[in-house]
């Protein structure tokens, strides 16, 4: 590189420009030219759609979980294990906003459409304006949406449906990430909701690119115990709504029912108190639900106890047994303790910490707490108990449901918590003589 004061060909100066050659990403970008209507606005001067407002879907325990039910364009992923009821709950959302006036194309990938009619004759789920396909090619797949024009579409699964522009079997990364762009894309185009169907690996992850989460609105999993008919619908991802709601619905011969006030079904209630049972009130998004948590403590010689735990979390459970053992004097080093909760119900708060420690505590010393108490509260390592959030919203479902005696923070310490819970189970004879002595 020289410096060039005189061009070589016509003599003249200061005529030479520098200029470079592009490399890099400059060199295979090509320069478009954007549309006035393409163009970056200031968002203050971005006017508000009046299409972006949650349409309920009819059924309040859905309608909960979306945050108040399903936004026009808005692509939703349900996933779920195999037979929890997935296709039965998006049939009868199809069928409940098919009633309402709206066209639903249900796009069934597993099963042919007599199958599917068996199943909506079961559970009353037949529709003139609920249109129905069984096909696995994407390119017919978005014919039939051509020609249907529906204002729901239901794709039951996303990994069954593939692309022959791509290669490889349905189900497969690229196939799930093509026909899941080209449906998301073909939605917000049409503002036209989508619901897809997910499969889950046997880790319980949605099967798939990691992808396939990103693109969609909205996550939902489908969860439930083989062994009961109870089922859960939790948001794991919400763009237009809360993400830490719950839905409750119950599987039966004639489909699925909404379960719209879970109370009872965490309680198992006997006629005399039993010990090593204590119930809490838990929160499940802006829900308060009471769960009735069990624990039982039984003398073992082995060196290393065994610590079984069924919808707690079990490293909690160990930090409270060391808080009991510490603070409140219970010796539980050489005992087996399995604590578990009734229903099937799942804490993971630590607003649950006073009620495992009561239950504990109660098998322990083989001391029952009254039917009428509730306690919730997180425990320190210290032995302090502190408050949680919604303490006033639980102790309001908790004297709705019949619970006279409510433990919470105004116990400060877990010794006195302990010593209150106890009280209450015992009988007025008994406590008339503990006040005579």
């Amino acid at each position: 590189m020289k410096w060039v004061g005189r061009c070589g060909e016509c003599q003249a100066y200061n005529t030479v420009l520098e200029t470079g050659v592009k490399s890099g990403i400059q060199a295979r970008v090509v320069k478009v030219t954007i549309r006035e209507e393409n163009a970056a606005r200031p968002i203050t001067e971005i006017p508000e759609s009046g299409l972006l407002s949650h349409v309920p879907t009819h059924i309040t325990e859905f309608d909960r979980v979306l945050g108040g039910g399903i936004v026009p364009g808005a692509t939703i992923l349900l996933s779920g294990e195999p037979g929890v009821g997935k296709s039965t709950l998006l049939l009868e959302v199809a069928a409940k906003r098919a009633e309402a006036g709206t066209r639903v194309l249900y796009v069934s990938g597993e099963e042919s459409v007599n199958q599917v009619r068996l199943r909506a004759a079961r559970t009353g789920a037949l529709h003139e304006n609920l249109f129905l396909i069984s096909e696995t090619d994407l390119s017919t797949v978005i014919g039939q949406i051509e020609v249907t024009a529906p204002e729901l579409l239901i794709v039951d699964s996303v990994q069954t449906i593939a692309s022959s522009t791509v290669d490889g079997l349905a189900g497969g990364v690229a196939q799930v990430r093509e026909v899941a762009s080209a449906l998301v894309g073909l939605a917000k185009d049409r503002e036209l909701p989508l619901v897809l169907v997910g499969h889950v690996t046997k880790d319980g992850a949605i099967a798939g690119p990691r992808t396939l989460e990103h693109l969609v609105d909205v996550v939902c999993h489908f969860e439930g115990d083989a062994q009961t008919s109870l089922r859960f619908i939790r948001s794991l991802k919400n763009r237009f709504g809360p993400t830490d709601e719950i839905g409750c619905f119950e599987m039966s011969g004639d489909g699925i029912a909404e379960v719209t006030d879970p109370s009872g079904l965490f309680l198992s209630r006997s006629q005399t108190p039993v010990s090593g049972t204590c119930v809490t009130v838990a929160m499940e998004g802006r829900r308060a639900m009471p769960v009735e948590i069990q624990a039982l403590v039984v003398a073992t010689t082995a060196p290393n106890p065994r610590r079984v735990t069924n919808g707690v979390d079990s490293s909690r459970v160990a930090m409270l047994l060391a808080v009991l053992e510490r603070r409140a004097g219970l010796k539980l080093s050489d005992k087996d303790v399995y604590v578990s909760t009734v229903g099937g119900a799942r804490l993971s708060e630590p607003g649950a910490d006073l009620a495992i420690a009561i239950a504990v505590a109660s098998a322990a010393t083989d001391r029952a707490v009254s039917h009428e108490l509730a306690a919730f509260g997180e425990i320190s390592l210290a032995g302090e108990i502190r408050p949680v959030a919604a303490a006033r919203m639980r102790a309001t479902e908790a004297t709705r449901l019949g619970f006279m005696h409510i433990l919470d923070d105004a116990q400060s310490t877990l010794r006195g918590a302990l010593h209150s819970a106890f009280a209450s189970g015992k009988t007025e004879r008994e406590r008339e003589i503990d006040a005579a002595f």
